[in-house]
């Protein structure tokens, strides 16, 4: 299968985004299952992720009703509190649902710089373990530490890091040789053979008026020597990403920069470790 393992949909009229505004207006409408199908169909990927924006249960039981009825959106990575203490209970009512994959916090914008350190935080994560539920990382360079402990106290628990972890890609920083936190993070990360990694989020952290395939490859070909290509996934970030190219250019970029994987390799990338890491139990028809 192919699959992208990363998008959004979203409606302005319906909830409150922070990220959406005058300053972006090719985000300021409504995205849902009959923008993201056609360009499923034309890349030739077989179903996607479909993956929370906000801190809301109501956006969560939205996608699950949209995963319902559109067999494509093959799994949600939603949100609840993992802090409360009906943790568990909210879990069982979201996953009753079907088609409910794991589990996302906003964290690389919480005014909790200590969040997923908190004890409550990682009580909540071992209840996900206990369900077989992933956990989406969304953090910058700066949280990898306390990532890299989560990863270690939790080894049961699946975790996948988000956007490679958003290094400054515009600025061709986070390497150790200019005191950047970001790459030996990831090569740490990588030793907890609980995390996996997606290849996401990445044209918008470079220059999004005059990226290149080349500003993305040195950080590409580093996730790919610390997690190799049985363990990063591919995903479009969609419709994030038209702040910076199309859907289309996402694609031809990932595909430049992974040119010297094997065939193999490229469809794990593009899809089987998608469908291993989130258990799809299902293919569409």
């Amino acid at each position: 299968m192919r699959i992208d393992a990363h998008h959004h949909f979203w409606q302005p009229g319906r909830f409150k985004y922070p990220w959406i505004g005058p300053a972006t207006p090719a985000l300021e409408r409504d995205f849902g299952p009959g923008d993201l199908v056609p360009l499923l169909t034309e890349h030739r990927l077989d179903g996607s992720i479909l993956v929370q924006t906000i801190h809301s249960l109501a956006e969560t039981e939205w996608f699950l009703e949209l995963a319902k009825a559109e067999e494509r959106l093959l799994g949600v990575v939603g949100w609840t509190d993992l802090a409360a203490k009906e943790l568990a209970a909210s879990l069982d009512r979201l996953a009753a649902a079907g088609k409910l994959v794991g589990v996302r916090h906003n964290f690389q914008d919480d005014p909790d710089s200590a969040w997923l350190e908190s004890e409550a935080v990682q009580q909540g994560l071992a209840v996900l373990a206990d369900r077989e539920l992933a956990f989406d990382l969304l953090l910058r360079p700066r949280h990898l530490a306390a990532a890299i402990e989560t990863a270690r106290r939790h080894p049961d628990l699946r975790l996948v890091v988000d956007h490679i972890a958003k290094p400054p890609i515009a600025a061709r920083r986070g390497w150790s040789h200019d005191g950047g936190e970001w790459e030996a993070g990831i090569r740490e990360l990588a030793h907890c053979p609980n995390v996996t990694c997606k290849l996401s989020g990445m044209i918008t952290e470079a220059d999004p008026r005059q990226w290149t395939c080349d500003d993305l490859k040195p950080y590409v070909d580093h996730v790919l020597a610390c997690f190799h290509a049985d363990r990063v996934m591919f995903g479009s970030d969609w419709p994030v990403c038209l702040l910076a190219g199309s859907y289309r250019q996402v694609i031809e970029a990932l595909d430049s920069t992974l040119i010297g994987l094997s065939h193999a390799e490229q469809a794990l990338v593009f899809g089987e470790n998608a469908a291993t890491f989130y258990r799809l139990e299902t293919e569409p028809e």
